[in-house]
């Protein structure tokens, strides 16, 4: 007589899996890769290829040697915290210095809490918040891009304010002209800006987000309601505040598009549902803001995600799904 083996629920089956959504994501990083290296040129290249191989390195010695679990390098997941933590990096950044933000965004923001699906905040983030915190100058000396006629060596010695820089300073001032100063929207969109390599281009970025969403590795939810915030807030302060961008601005530069798309959007440490994601997306777009207007530093992004990854925990007791069959109280 044959047996019937009985498992936990849930009992659905999909051709889902972490190694597939890791690797839509890098697929989808792809438009925004090739902008970056025909604007800032070998360096952008050098420094991803260091980043990704340096979080693969150090995943396999901590898994192998320091918490004795089989290696799991081919679910893509240390390809992909490198490629993010190269795309939050100025291209011209010491490559020791990219190491030590790879230890850091695999040690301590990913395997110290016991590997994949256990961190609590982005590993990717925490690398680079750690780098700009540790090594301030490095990290906020921005190559300028020469465009896309010949590309840029890996030394670059050209350097200039990036828009959210003259931004800042505009609000500081209460001088709305130092705008002027700032590139065209079609510069900002297709990438003819300083700034970390992997940001510069709106609408590569955009490009990834579609097709991430077409293939369901994400959903709208996060990163729209990041953008809407982050348009209603800095619009209002646009009509109010002297010296303030517009929306536009606040949208098309820094680290916006990068981290709605591609980082607010991490499975683990973003919520459950839909309404949570919604709340946890206008969060994210409200500190942005808070930061980039007030803020010492002139880009938000990262804090505000690690900010609200801090949340999701709250946001996942408090927003939960009806249980089947369950009755409305």
């Amino acid at each position: 007589m044959d047996k019937f083996i009985v498992s936990p629920a849930p009992h659905v089956h999909s051709d889902d899996s972490v190694q597939r959504n890791m690797l839509n994501v890098i697929i989808a990083l792809v438009p925004a890769f090739i902008v970056s290296v025909v604007a800032f040129g070998w360096g952008a290249l050098i420094l991803t290829c260091v980043s990704v191989a340096s979080c693969v390195l150090f995943e396999w010695l901590i898994a192998k040697f320091i918490l004795k679990q089989k290696p799991t390098l081919t679910d893509l997941s240390a390809v992909l915290t490198g490629i993010l933590l190269a795309f939050n990096l100025p291209s011209n950044l010491p490559l020791w210095i990219v190491v030590i933000g790879a230890l850091v965004a695999i040690g301590v923001g990913k395997m110290s809490f016991g590997g994949l699906g256990q961190n609590p905040f982005n590993p990717a983030l925490v690398g680079r918040v750690f780098l700009l915190i540790s090594f301030p100058v490095q990290m906020t000396t921005w190559p300028r891009p020469l465009g896309f006629h010949s590309a840029m060596p890996f030394v670059d010695a050209q350097t200039g304010a990036t828009p959210l820089a003259i931004m800042k300073t505009a609000i500081k001032d209460g001088d709305a002209s130092l705008l002027d100063q700032l590139p065209s929207f079609w510069d900002m969109a297709v990438g003819y800006l300083g700034g970390s390599f992997g940001e510069i281009s709106a609408i590569a970025l955009l490009l990834g987000g579609i097709y991430l969403i077409c293939t369901k590795t994400i959903t709208w939810h996060i990163p729209i309601s990041i953008m809407a915030m982050v348009v209603l807030f800095s619009g209002i302060l646009y009509l109010f505040l002297p010296g303030a961008a517009s929306p536009l601005h606040h949208l098309l530069t820094g680290g916006l598009m990068l981290g709605a798309i591609f980082m607010a959007t991490d499975y683990v440490t973003s919520p459950m549902t839909p309404w949570g994601q919604i709340i946890y997306g206008l969060g994210i777009g409200l500190i942005v803001v808070i930061i980039r207007t007030w803020g010492a530093y002139p880009e938000g992004m990262s804090f505000a995600i690690l900010i609200m990854n801090a949340v999701t925990p709250l946001l996942n007791m408090y927003i939960r799904p009806k249980r089947f069959g369950e009755k409305k109280k």
